[in-house]
């Protein structure tokens, strides 16, 4: 099978064509904060020409879903769902956590691991998986204290852009964490190894925010009908 792979929800862009008899075909990721929604139509045309693949030869494409930025989890979804519509090619989504955590869970099942994403003011996005994958802790918007004490309680694999806080914030008596990988966005080869593999929903992916937005309707400033 042959997946198209976008991520845009942290702090790259980035996609990806994995054929699955053959491997990665091409990739691109580009980091930045800012501008996914400009950057990821050329980029995606890019990685495409380079795989020598038109969009009906894919069998699907996947796509992170959250959680990271809301701006970035749209511009992802939209875009994924737009070449859906245009090519009748299905969609999955596929978790930034589950990403951060899968070379571990790949590479050495038996440690736990701790996958955070920074959501600032002293939270991070955060879940843990056990050996063989199993959630531990189910994804949530969780206090930098939580994540800790998680990573406290047996020895385990540090991941995702708020990881180096969470090793920075252990006991000196904890024992050390396996790893310490603090990338500050997804591999993309991940992105889509996991899509290759992961169930289709009927409804399509659905974003995986965790916490409302910030900018809130103010309700006390709307005009009164008449």
């Amino acid at each position: 099978m042959r997946v198209l792979a976008i991520d845009t929800a942290l702090a790259a862009c980035a996609a990806a064509v994995l054929d699955t008899d053959h491997g990665i075909v091409a990739s691109e990721s580009l980091s930045m904060v800012r501008g996914h929604a400009e950057a990821l139509i050329p980029l995606i045309a890019r990685v495409m020409k380079q795989s020598d693949m038109a969009f009906r030869n894919l069998g699907r494409i996947a796509v992170t879903t959250g959680p990271g930025s809301f701006t970035g989890v749209r511009v992802g979804l939209a875009a994924a769902r737009g070449f859906a519509v245009a090519t009748g090619v299905p969609v999955v989504g596929v978790s930034t956590l589950s990403v951060y955590a899968a070379p571990y869970l790949a590479g050495n099942g038996k440690s736990p691991v701790v996958a955070t994403i920074d959501a600032r003011h002293d939270h991070v996005f955060l879940q843990m998986f056990g050996p063989g994958g199993q959630t531990l802790i189910s994804p949530r918007l969780a206090p930098l204290s939580e994540a800790v004490a998680a990573a406290s309680r047996t020895p385990a694999c540090l991941v995702g852009s708020a990881a180096r806080a969470i090793a920075d914030g252990l006991r000196k008596d904890a024992a050390p964490p396996r790893a310490v990988d603090a990338r500050d966005a997804p591999d993309i080869v991940w992105v889509a190894q996991i899509g290759a593999v992961t169930p289709r929903a009927q409804s399509g992916p659905n974003p995986q925010y965790l916490r409302p937005p910030d900018a809130q309707p103010q309700n006390a400033a709307q005009l009164p009908r008449r």
